[in-house]
C-alpha cells in the first residue's frame, strides 16, 4: 500500500518524500487506518517493522486536521522505554516537523532537568519521553496532560521489564482528557502485565497483530558457530569479522568490562571501534552513537543498551560474542540489523556457559539451528547433554515372603507389651529421686 493512498495532509505527504519512504510496510498498512479515525490501538508487530511510522504519521495528520484541545498542554506525547530508543524515535519527529509551526522536545533520564524545564516553558506540541522522567517533572508542575489528545506508548513490554508500570500509571491519570486517544505497540501481547495495563489505558481498542514477536526476520540469515574457550571465540570473531566485507557492525557482550576489552582488540586488528556501556554518562553515550550513526566507526561494541531504538541501515552484521540471558533479547538484538529492506547477517558464539541461553531461544523462536564450522577452527565443544532423570529403585517383594505374611497371626492389640529391659540387654530408665520422700521424714520445723 503506498503512503498517497491514506489520505494525508499533503504536507505529510511532502515530508514522507523527503525521506525517501513510497510503500507502506504491513503494521503501517494495518495500524495507520485504525489509528487515523481516532480510534485506541492495540497492536504488536516484531522488531524492524517500522512501528515508529505507523504511529508518528498519525499523529501529525491528526494535529494538522484538528483544533488542540489546551493551548498550552502538549498534544501528543510519545512513551518509549530507553534513552537510546527516545533519541532515536525524536530524531524521526523532527525531520517530520522539519517544514511545519509544529515544535517537539526530548525528554529523558541523564539530561539537565531545569534545561528541560525551560524547555516545556515553551508549551511544545509533541514531547517524546522516557516514562521515569516525565513523571518527575509532573510531580513538579512542571507539565499538565490535561488537554492531551493522543498518548503513545511504544515499546510498552520493554517499559514494564524495566519496572515502569507505575510511572506509566501515574501518567495516563494525569492525561485524563475524555476524548484522549492511546496508542499502544507492543512485542507481544501474549503477556499477563501487558494485557492487564494495556485494559487500563485503552478503551475498546483495535487490535493489530503482525505476525508474533518471536517469528523469524525473513531479511535476516542466522549463523550459528560453537566455541571451546573465550580464546576460541575470538578466533572465531577475528576470522568473521576479518574475512567478509562489513559496512557496519554490532557486537553485543554480556559484561561492560568486555565492550571495553573487545574494543581495545578489535581495534588491534585494524577495524574501527568503539565502546558503548552504562558506565558512560548520558553524554558519551550520545556521542558514540552519533558518530555510529554518521560511519565514523565500523564496529560498535556495546551491552544490551543497543539492543532497541537503533535503527541504522547501514549495519550489515550483528555478533552475539554472548548470548542473552532472556530469549526476547536476542530477537531485538539480531534486529538490529536487516533493517529498512535491507539484508542482514547474524552470528551467534556458542560456548559451554552459554548453552543453556542457546536452547532457550531456540525453544523461544521454535527452531533449531544448524552449527556452522570454519576450517582449521573446528571445536571439540558438541554441546551439553542434559541431566538424565534420577531413576527410582522400588524394593522388590517376592511372592513367597507375600503369603507368609497373610498366614502370620496377627497381634492382639488388647493389652501394652512391656519389654524386659535387662533381656533386652540395657538397663531400665529410671525417674529422678524426689527431692523429699514424706513429710514426716522431713524433720521438726523449728
Amino acid at each position: 500500500m503506498l503512503f498517497e493512498e491514506f489520505g494525508f495532509d499533503n504536507r505529510i505527504l511532502k515530508s514522507i518524500g523527503h525521506l525517501g519512504f513510497e510503500e507502506a510496510t504491513e503494521i503501517q498498512a494495518r495500524a495507520i487506518p485504525e489509528a487515523m479515525v481516532g480510534r485506541d490501538l492495540l497492536a504488536s508487530s516484531k522488531t524492524g517493522s517500522g512501528k515508529t511510522l505507523a504511529y508518528l504519521l498519525p499523529a501529525l495528520h491528526r494535529v494538522y486536521k484538528t483544533r488542540a484541545l489546551s493551548k498550552r498542554d502538549p498534544r501528543v506525547v510519545v512513551l518509549v522505554p530507553t534513552r537510546e530508543l527516545a533519541k532515536q524515535v525524536f530524531g524521526q519527529l523532527r525531520l517530520l516537523l522539519a517544514s511545519s509551526r509544529f515544535t517537539s522536545i526530548l525528554i529523558q533520564g541523564g539530561e539537565n532537568f531545569n534545561d528541560q524545564h525551560k524547555l516545556l516553558q515553551k508549551d511544545p506540541h509533541f514531547i517524546v519521553a522516557t516514562p521515569g522522567r516525565l513523571v518527575d517533572h509532573l510531580k513538579q508542575r512542571n507539565v499538565f496532560l490535561e488537554g492531551l489528545e493522543l498518548l503513545i506508548l511504544d515499546e510498552a513490554d520493554r517499559m514494564l521489564d524495566l519496572g515502569f508500570a507505575e510511572a506509566m500509571r501515574a501518567i495516563n491519570a494525569a492525561a485524563n482528557h475524555r476524548q484522549r486517544q492511546t496508542l499502544f505497540f507492543s512485542a507481544t501481547l501474549d503477556n499477563t502485565e501487558v494485557s492487564d495495563i494495556a485494559n487500563e489505558l485503552l478503551r475498546e481498542p483495535s487490535r493489530v497483530a503482525v505476525g508474533q514477536g518471536f517469528d523469524e526476520h525473513k531479511d535476516i540469515e542466522q549463523h550459528v558457530f560453537l566455541c571451546d574457550h573465550l580464546d576460541h571465540k575470538e578466533a572465531l570473531l577475528k576470522h568473521l569479522l576479518l574475512g567478509q566485507t562489513i559496512k557496519q557492525a554490532i557486537l553485543f557482550t554480556a559484561t561492560k568490562n568486555d565492550t571495553v576489552r573487545l574494543s581495545e582488540i578489535i581495534a588491534d586488528w585494524g577495524l574501527t571501534t568503539q565502546a558503548l556501556n552504562g558506565n558512560l554518562s548520558q553524554s558519551a553515550r550520545n556521542k558514540v552513537m552519533e558518530s555510529f550513526a554518521k560511519d565514523q566507526f565500523t564496529v560498535l561494541v556495546s551491552t544490551d543498551v543497543a539492543s532497541r531504538g537503533l535503527d541504522i541501515a547501514n549495519v550489515s552484521h550483528v555478533f552475539n560474542f554472548d548470548l542473552p540471558k532472556q530469549a526476547e533479547e536476542f530477537v531485538h538484538r539480531t534486529g538490529r540489523t536487516g533493517r529498512a529492506g535491507f539484508k542482514g547477517d547474524a552470528y551467534s558464539l556458542v560456548g559451554p556457559k552459554d548453552w543453556l541461553n542457546f536452547k532457550a531461544i531456540e525453544t523461544f523462536l521454535q527452531k533449531t539451528f544448524a552449527p556452522e564450522v570454519i576450517e582449521g577452527l573446528e571445536p571439540k565443544f558438541k554441546g551439553l547433554t542434559p541431566p538424565k532423570p534420577a531413576r527410582v529403585v522400588k524394593n522388590k517383594v517376592s511372592k513367597e515372603t507375600v503369603k507368609q505374611a497373610k498366614k502370620a497371626p496377627r497381634k492382639t492389640t488388647g493389652k501394652a507389651q512391656f519389654h524386659d529391659n535387662q533381656q533386652d540387654g540395657f538397663e531400665a530408665f529410671k525417674l529422678p529421686p524426689r527431692r523429699f520422700e514424706k513429710k514426716d521424714d522431713m524433720g521438726d520445723e523449728d
